[in-house]
């Protein structure tokens, strides 16, 4: 970028996407302050486990100069995949085959781990919470934090997520509840705690619906399992039922109630898990989602498209962040960057959020994915 003063970017979010961006401007010599609201690296956990794409992910990691080092950490048999009924009976099994590195699983900390720990010092500002973006639409843009913090930038990217405070600078537009809900249950040291479920479960994935209910388990790292109860339930169905998300014993008899035809089997993957339950309800941002291009604000990932949880919403948070950077990094401007990336990442989302519009509710469908037909969908 051929600028008299190095443009002042701020960019909201130390997930995958936020972290990427602001790697890939670093290789390219152009510096970036990266504001997160949690309290520090560790504040949380991370959640489960992602699949990253030769196609998209892995190409933003390429860029970013940490390829190699996601192969090191990357679980390529978590590429194996069970497709089964309410029996536990499967009826579709993708097992990688040597060397296949499509889609390797890897934990969403130890990917946030990998990004953090090739940056600049002092890249991340920890407990930050954007209260607003104030100032003039052409800069610059001053941030307004919860703890009586400001900023100023020239450009702030919003990677901040579903509920994103930098998209109100841009866009009106509000995730929708899509009517089916997650409920996530965690499993520990499944190979001496859990050994049925982890033979039932295997090295990757294994999923099951019956058109009303689904199950879909996933292996992470350090022996652990992730199960998300599906179902199409309104958004607050814990507490209209009288139960909060702390009556682990009073959530698990209405699930097995509610999955009282599934086999034995398959309910272990219900009632047997360690811990409280996670509730997730999915929502999504109208479609398609677009909005007047801004000179000094932007959005990627989740914050610009959100969609349904198929496998694609990390993949598309980092590859718009690659893409945002290198913009940057090769454009003379500020602005004609953001308007470079915004041509490409605007139609991409857009067809990809049309194809996945309403498809929350297929996770219940009897029907077997795609992937029966193509072991890279």
């Amino acid at each position: 970028m051929n600028t008299t003063r190095a443009p002042r970017i701020a960019i909201i979010g130390a997930g995958p996407g936020g972290l990427t961006c602001a790697r890939i401007l670093q290789r390219n010599g152009i510096t970036a302050s990266v504001y997160d609201r949690d309290a520090g690296s560790d504040a949380r956990n991370q959640g489960g486990t992602l699949d990253l794409h030769a196609d998209n992910g892995q190409i933003a990691l390429r860029e970013a100069g940490l390829l190699d080092d996601f192969f090191r950490l990357a679980r390529p048999e978590g590429q194996e995949m069970r497709q089964m009924d309410p029996a536990g009976t499967i009826l579709f099994h993708h097992l990688p085959e040597e060397g296949e590195r499509f889609k390797p699983e890897i934990d969403r900390g130890d990917l946030r781990d990998l990004l953090l720990n090739s940056l600049n010092p002092g890249t991340v500002r920890w407990g930050h919470t954007l209260q607003k973006v104030a100032g003039p639409a052409d800069g610059p843009r001053t941030l307004h934090f919860t703890n009586g913090a400001t900023a100023d930038a020239e450009l702030v990217i919003g990677a901040d997520g579903a509920w994103s405070t930098v998209r109100r600078a841009v866009s009106s537009a509000a995730p929708a509840y899509s009517g089916v809900s997650f409920l996530e249950a965690w499993f520990d040291d499944v190979a001496n705690r859990h050994p049925g479920i982890a033979e039932l479960v295997g090295q990757g994935s294994a999923a099951a619906a019956d058109g009303d209910r689904g199950l879909f388990a996933q292996r992470n790292s350090g022996s652990h399992i992730r199960v998300y109860i599906i179902q199409r339930v309104p958004v607050d169905w814990i507490t209209t039922g009288g139960l909060t998300p702390e009556n682990t014993d009073g959530i698990r008899r209405v699930l097995l109630q509610r999955y009282v035809d599934w086999s034995p089997r398959m309910r272990q993957l219900i009632a047997d898990n360690d811990g409280l339950y996670v509730d997730r309800p999915i929502f999504a941002l109208p479609v398609p989602h677009t909005w007047d291009h801004n000179p000094t604000v932007t959005l990627l990932g989740d914050a610009a498209h959100l969609m349904p949880p198929l496998g694609v919403g990390v993949n598309l948070a980092m590859l718009d962040a690659c893409e945002l950077a290198l913009a940057l990094a090769n454009t003379d401007s500020v602005d004609d960057a953001v308007r470079t990336y915004e041509r490409t990442m605007m139609p991409r989302s857009t067809e990809m959020a049309q194809l996945l519009d309403g498809a929350a509710a297929g996770l219940l469908s009897t029907e077997l994915p795609d992937f029966a037909g193509n072991d890279r969908a």
